[in-house]
């Protein structure tokens, strides 16, 4: 049977004791992390931290999904719930976030894109179009070149309303 994944609530900072205790008990977690930088007076330091502040994904099985067990471990607040249904995600969501995300669960910067690239619009009446590149400005605005009605027609886009396709 195929895992599902839900979204879970930890405490305040205790998001590594939630992780490494769900997986004790045999849950597998992902816990999506973004990098920041932390300034002081004469320094700055880089850590990692949760992608989506407070929330992490754990994935069962449906059939096998306790929510004592997962409610009452330490470091986590709760399964976020629909009522009395836990709410699950998609498993292609949590595949495509698990592709941009490395080994520890960093999220990796996003390729820079370049001409003759396949682009997925994510923004606006255009989303979900395909689109080739066809140039870059330093300013992270994107010519692409999309099939509208059988015409080919020459946009601009920041790059921010792209997702690269593989």
């Amino acid at each position: 049977m195929a895992l599902k994944w839900y979204i879970l609530q930890f405490k305040p900072n205790s998001e590594k004791i939630a992780v490494r205790n769900l997986n004790q008990q045999g849950f597998e977690t992902f816990l999506p992390l973004e990098s920041a930088t932390s300034y002081k007076i004469s320094s700055s330091s880089n850590y990692n931290r949760p992608l989506f502040p407070g929330y992490m994904f754990v994935a069962c099985e449906a059939s096998n999904l306790n929510l004592t067990s997962i409610n009452s471990t330490y470091g986590v607040s709760r399964l976020v719930a629909s009522g009395l249904r836990p709410l699950s995600v998609s498993n292609k969501i949590i595949t495509e976030l698990m592709l941009r995300c490395d080994d520890l669960g960093r999220l990796l910067p996003q390729k820079k894109l370049q001409k003759n690239d396949t682009v997925r619009i994510l923004k606006g009446p255009f989303s979900d179009f395909l689109a080739k590149v066809v140039s870059t400005d330093a300013n992270q605005r994107i010519w692409i070149l999309m099939d509208i009605m059988g015409r080919k027609t020459r946009l601009q886009i920041n790059s921010n309303e792209l997702h690269l396709q593989i």
